[in-house]
């Protein structure tokens, strides 16, 4: 089986490298089809493509939009996106919009709980300004001491119901899938393991997902444990859904597992690169 990661992050959005970066390490851990997909944002793919062309790298345009579904934060991936689309950049554009005023309230609150300074700190790591996010927020705080990783810092400031947690109002379901497919791409959920859903609920989210148009679950990612590769690879069995993989690499030491190390997809899932 090919060895597809098809979820990283680049610093267009909330990694750590520069997509030509990116490209080379994947390159380097024996990747044979990678996709980038920054947060609400696609201006990094042509340097991703130029690099991973030059490295004869196979490359997929991805994304991974942010929406509100229940009342909590889901990832939907998109890949094969044509990126010029313009009904996809319009609409990631009205995505990224509230995250300055969102950033702001973050660095209040965290100003509340003895965080001075928080928006200019958090500004030191972003590449881009309009995708300034809580991570931005977890690596000041690091920076300042406070915390020794990611997890604690989300643990103790950034998580729902600590000092700087704040709600953002994303995209719909609909919109995401929308956008995807109006782009020729395919719509994934992003590692769905990470969510804290009801079985109910999950039943609900996956039903709306596939009837909208949607294809694919990720089933291997970094995100997973090892017996959640397992179990969603039966998920995506029991709704005939693609199963992809993909690492969530964002930077080295802050991932918990680094591009191309992942292992192979569970056996009888439909890769979701099966026809490409």
């Amino acid at each position: 089986m090919l060895n597809a990661d098809l979820h990283c992050h680049s610093n267009f959005s909330d990694g750590t490298l520069p997509p030509a970066d990116l490209a080379a390490r994947a390159k380097a851990h024996g990747v044979d089809i990678w996709a980038m997909t920054d947060h609400d944002e696609v201006s990094g793919i042509a340097e991703a493509r130029v690099a991973a062309t030059a490295l004869d790298l196979p490359f997929v345009a991805g994304v991974e939009i942010s929406i509100t579904w229940a009342a909590q934060t889901v990832h939907i991936v998109g890949l094969q996106i044509d990126e010029k689309n313009q009904m996809l950049v319009q609409g990631l554009a009205a995505t990224r919009g509230g995250r300055e005023q969102r950033a702001r309230e973050i660095s209040a609150q965290l100003e509340a709980a003895g965080i001075p300074g928080a928006f200019e700190g958090a500004l030191k790591f972003v590449g881009n300004p309009d995708l300034i996010s809580r991570t931005h927020f977890a690596r000041y705080i690091i920076e300042l001491g406070l915390s020794k990783d990611l997890h604690d810092v989300f643990a103790d400031y950034l998580g729902e119901g600590k000092p700087g947690f704040v709600p953002h109002r994303w995209a719909t379901l609909q919109n995401a899938v929308e956008w995807i497919r109006g782009a020729g791409g395919v719509a994934v959920i992003a590692h769905p393991g990470r969510y804290k859903f009801s079985d109910l609920a999950f039943d609900a989210l996956f039903q709306e997902f596939k009837d909208l148009g949607g294809a694919g679950i990720e089933v291997t990612t970094g995100s997973h444990t090892v017996d959640q590769y397992d179990y969603y690879a039966k998920v995506a069995k029991t709704y005939g859904f693609l199963a992809s993989r993909g690492s969530d690499f964002h930077g080295p030491g802050e991932s918990r597992i680094d591009l191309g190390m992942l292992p192979p997809l569970p056996h009888g899932v439909t890769p979701v690169w099966h026809n490409w």
